[in-house]
């Protein structure tokens, strides 16, 4: 589109009523050889304009940067020097430099979404005009080869079928943050290859994320970049363990993720895509894959994805993310290294220090019962059970108090071949009390449905006795 030297132009589009209610003014401005038309979606409309341009491919409107119509423009000496859209009569006369427009219409009607915005075809015309910032090399494929078989060939998926990461797929899921594309969030191991925004919206195409979920995908990849994470020691131990993610705050019930029935399960779109682009982003862009660096020897299926929200909204304790110093109604992610899911059943308890006996034995299993300090854990306690503390007026801090205090283990059960078992501590833990658990070690979530006395615990990694992964929360920006 050459703009005019001196004059107006008008982008409408048959689809909406306040294009067709301006027709008359617009036929008034046309007739005076002060207007050019351009329609985007009907080369017939308006009939009353002969000298009306078909803007068929959008070229003209994108350039235009129309985003509503109708939209008013004049030019002068080249230059655009004023702008409306919808129907303002006050505008219009504004723009056109002429009193008396559509005298018989309403004083204003709002216009509607132009077409070059439309889903699909804005992503088109961004790559069309050279417009993505996207830097990513573009993988030629060959005659007849399929997409999905192309990517499992060349060894970016997990075993699942992956969405194809086309430019405009990859353009649209950009539009979920305000971050630019070539931000460097952090380093991925273990090839500590720079993550940018752009690789990682990469990868939560191919996971099956939609663009809202990306700010809840950005900030869980720099939690588990960040350095007390220790995502090159979570790849490269033989342990069970991949990131585990618990997101807090109100972009759970904004993006639709499940903190309740099956939480940890399948069937929730935003849980299982955003842990599935986390551990893509690990496998793609830092080389992490089973059987290479991954040295797992058995791994868990969390490995696929384990991402699931606090139930907040039903909890009587401070959510996690606050717990951790996040300012409450900020949403944030909780990285942690775990495994697995343990269950803790118990359904006759109806007091909290009966209950807390029951979680504190089934947590002194996790790695063997013989080990300790063993690890980190997460405890998620099912709304059935949280009823039992809030009844009894127990606070989030008691019940972490009696949980160390009552994983306590007599040291000679520890050592090295007592009751016959060849695993064990050293011969110094006898006549001591040790610890299950680091101080710091645990953290309590409430999630879950609302029937069935089932919580579950998630162990988490440590190394040689020591810490091996710290939990990292990050708040969730845009």
């Amino acid at each position: 589109m050459d703009a005019p030297h001196d004059g107006l132009i008008a982008v409408v589009k048959h689809d909406c009523p306040t294009c067709v209610l301006t027709v008359p003014v617009l036929a008034e401005l046309a007739q005076a050889g002060a207007l050019t038309v351009y329609s985007q979606d009907d080369p017939a409309f308006p009939a009353e304009i002969a000298g009306r341009v078909y803007d068929a491919d959008l070229d003209t409107s994108h350039r235009l940067g129309i985003e509503i119509v109708p939209t008013l423009i004049r030019f002068a000496a080249g230059q655009e020097v004023a702008r409306t859209y919808g129907w303002d009569r006050t505008e219009w006369e504004r723009v056109a430099a002429r009193p008396n427009l559509g005298a018989t219409l309403p004083a204003t009607r709002p216009g509607c979404g132009a077409k070059n915005l439309e889903p699909g075809i804005l992503e088109r015309l961004k790559i069309r005009h050279g417009q993505t910032g996207i830097t990513a090399r573009r993988i030629a494929l060959g005659t007849g080869e399929d997409e999905i078989e192309a990517m499992f060939d060349r060894g970016w998926s997990d075993g699942l079928p992956l969405v194809p990461p086309t430019e405009e797929r990859v353009l649209r899921m950009l539009t979920g943050t305000a971050r630019d594309p070539q931000e460097v969030i952090g380093l991925v191991p273990s090839d500590l290859v720079p993550a940018t925004v752009e690789k990682i919206a990469i990868n939560a195409v191919m996971a099956g994320c939609k663009p809202e979920y990306l700010p809840v995908v950005l900030a869980a990849v720099e939690a588990v970049l960040a350095e007390p994470f220790a995502m090159h020691g979570v790849l490269a131990t033989t342990m069970y363990v991949g990131p585990v993610l618990v997101v807090n705050g109100p972009i759970r019930r904004q993006i639709g993720m499940n903190a309740r029935g099956n939480a940890l399960g399948q069937g929730n779109r935003a849980n299982a895509t955003i842990g599935r682009a986390v551990q893509l982003v690990i496998r793609n862009i830092g080389g992490g894959r089973p059987q290479e660096v991954d040295r797992a020897t058995l791994g868990n299926p969390g490995k696929y994805t384990y991402c699931f929200a606090e139930d907040e909204e039903g909890s009587c304790w401070e959510p996690l993310s606050v717990e951790r110093g996040i300012a409450p109604g900020k949403s944030a992610v909780t990285a942690f290294a775990g495994y697995g899911l343990q269950g803790v059943v118990d359904q006759k308890s109806r007091d909290p220090e009966s209950l807390t006996r029951s979680f504190a034995e089934c947590m002194k299993a996790i790695y063997n019962t013989k080990l300790a300090p063993a690890c980190d854990a997460i405890v998620v306690i099912s709304p059935e059970h949280e009823r039992t503390y809030r009844e009894a007026g127990w606070t989030k801090q008691q019940v972490y108090d009696a949980l160390y205090r009552l994983t306590e283990m007599n040291g000679d059960d520890l050592v090295a071949g007592a009751h016959g078992i060849a695993e064990g501590g050293p011969s110094s833990y006898a006549g001591r009390k040790i610890g299950k658990f680091r101080p710091g070690g645990l953290l309590i979530v409430r999630a879950g449905g609302g029937a069935g006395m089932f919580s579950g615990i998630i162990g988490g990694w440590s190394a040689s006795g020591e810490r091996g992964s710290a939990p990292v929360t990050r708040e969730i920006g845009n």
